[in-house]
């Protein structure tokens, strides 16, 4: 007989049949009701086991956390909670679980402790819910990208170059830490290192996909980064997912047409595939907005957000305009934001696009043409020569979820801003190779991929939407 799992068997509509299932004990009540889980379903299943006729040492080992193996006969509950339930014909005991030492109670725990038992956290019914959320979403960008033409690149994670000029990278070598080589001046001789040179964890795999644009057309990749970035907040991560695709000979308006469309897709099959898992998350954070005071709670819920995002069509604002709404509404007139805007070239902070999208436009928002000075260098300049062709994309909840840009494909103008910014040329050769062999417009957008199951599951600390953290001080599992 073929193992069944818990999804499949709520599915069906017929019982009194044979069962044979795996999973994990949840509770075990009265020496007679096993709540078995195995991961595939928020739900559990009802175990009915005959304890007159069970091995005592049998029914002694059924406890919380241990792994068990169950042959029975489907059948219609007798009890309330569920409509199925399994007569427990024989069961094997698979692994023990020491009651007194196993971490997952049968209670409610604090994320903070489950983040502590990162390893047991996916046993709760928040955490393996926002698990299959992100496989599931893993799986819609894939599809996405695939049925509409592009190819997956893998591109390196260890790189000599930093694509986003922020220098927080974490550096790879296999130096003697105590005793590096040093060249005649004493600094460190790299040219003895592994690769001949300084090489670093990639922070975005953008630039070597722009080689592959140029020549696959449309690509993407969907890999870990890195940022070393010393920063404990509940919003960063030092090991990360990013999503990253490039497409040739398509300008900004094609690339907010992409990222509006595939933004809209990824949800979409959420909403459709995933709704236990949503509405379980949606409940709980419900229950939580009951405990904060009124002006704290969100004006959406989760489901909600996640159909305004797929329902509602992107307004598109240049940064000048929204910079000019802000500084003329009400919050900043009153000071009631933390930022104040005074003046065109602020930085907008989170505040400020959480008012564009939730207060001023009820939609979700795509800024573009951002000042120069505050985008990355291989970003098209306008002709005004102080603006950019950049464009973010913000939600309800968060601001800013997709960043992204028409890259420069002007030799002369790539190579001057590189030269403003003290880029060395050598370093980029390849990359400025692009812009002398067959140069064309092109475009691209990055989406952290956490950022994007934060959004989709309501998790308000990004340390619950990874499998295992990494940040700073913490490299634990």
């Amino acid at each position: 007989m073929k193992p069944s799992t818990i999804s499949e068997l709520l599915k069906q509509d017929f019982t009194l049949q044979e069962v044979d299932i795996k999973g994990w004990v949840r509770t075990f009540r009265a020496n007679r009701f096993i709540a078995l889980n195995d991961g595939s379903s928020l739900q559990n299943i009802q175990c009915v086991v005959d304890f007159e006729n069970t091995d005592e040492d049998i029914l002694k080992r059924i406890t919380t956390g241990a792994a068990v193996h169950i042959k029975g006969e489907l059948a219609e509950s007798q009890g309330k909670g569920q409509s199925v339930e399994i007569q427990v014909k024989s069961i094997e005991i698979l692994g023990d679980s020491d009651p007194e030492t196993y971490p997952i109670q049968p209670k409610k725990h604090s994320f903070e402790f489950l983040r502590e038992n990162a390893h047991l956290r996916t046993r709760t019914n928040t955490f393996s819910a926002v698990m299959r959320l992100r496989s599931s979403l893993s799986f819609a960008i894939h599809k996405y990208f695939n049925d509409n033409g592009f190819f997956y690149v893998h591109t390196p994670i260890i790189t000599g170059s930093d694509a986003e000029g922020a220098g927080e990278m974490f550096r790879v070598t296999n130096l003697d830490a105590k005793t590096p080589p040093l060249t005649e001046d004493g600094n460190v001789d790299f040219t003895e290192d592994f690769f001949g040179k300084e090489t670093n964890l990639t922070v975005s795999g953008q630039l070597e996909a722009e080689t592959y644009a140029m020549s696959l057309g449309k690509v993407y990749t969907f890999g870990p980064t890195f940022r070393a970035e010393n920063s404990n907040t509940s919003r960063h991560l030092s090991e990360f997912w990013m999503i990253e695709p490039e497409v040739a000979f398509m300008d900004l308006a094609g690339n907010m047409d992409l990222a509006e469309d595939f933004m809209k897709s990824v949800i979409g099959h959420v909403l459709e595939n995933n709704y236990e898992d949503l509405e379980f998350l949606d409940q709980r954070l419900q229950d939580e907005d009951k405990k904060k005071p009124q002006a704290e709670r969100s004006e959406m819920t989760l489901i909600e957000k996640l159909r305004f995002v797929a329902d509602n069509n992107f307004k598109r604002v240049s940064y000048t305009e929204a910079i000019d709404i802000l500084r003329n509404s009400k919050p900043n007139k009153k000071k009631k934001f933390k930022y104040i805007i005074n003046e065109w070239g602020a930085d907008l902070q989170s505040e400020h696009e959480r008012f564009l999208v939730e207060k001023h436009f009820k939609c979700p928002v795509i800024l573009f043409d951002y000042p120069a000075n505050i985008k990355a260098f291989y970003m098209r300049l306008n002709e005004d020569g102080k603006t950019v062709r950049a464009m973010d994309i913000l939600f309800p909840g968060i601001g800013e979820i997709v960043g992204g840009a028409q890259r420069e494909e002007r030799l002369d103008v790539l190579k001057q801003k590189m030269a403003v910014l003290g880029i060395d040329e050598e370093e980029l050769w390849w990359y400025l190779d692009l812009r002398k062999y067959g140069t064309a417009v092109h475009s691209g957008f990055g989406l952290g991929f956490e950022r994007l199951v934060m959004f989709a599951t309501g998790m308000s600390n990004i340390r619950d939407v990874i499998p295992f953290p990494r940040t700073p001080q913490n490299a634990e599992f």
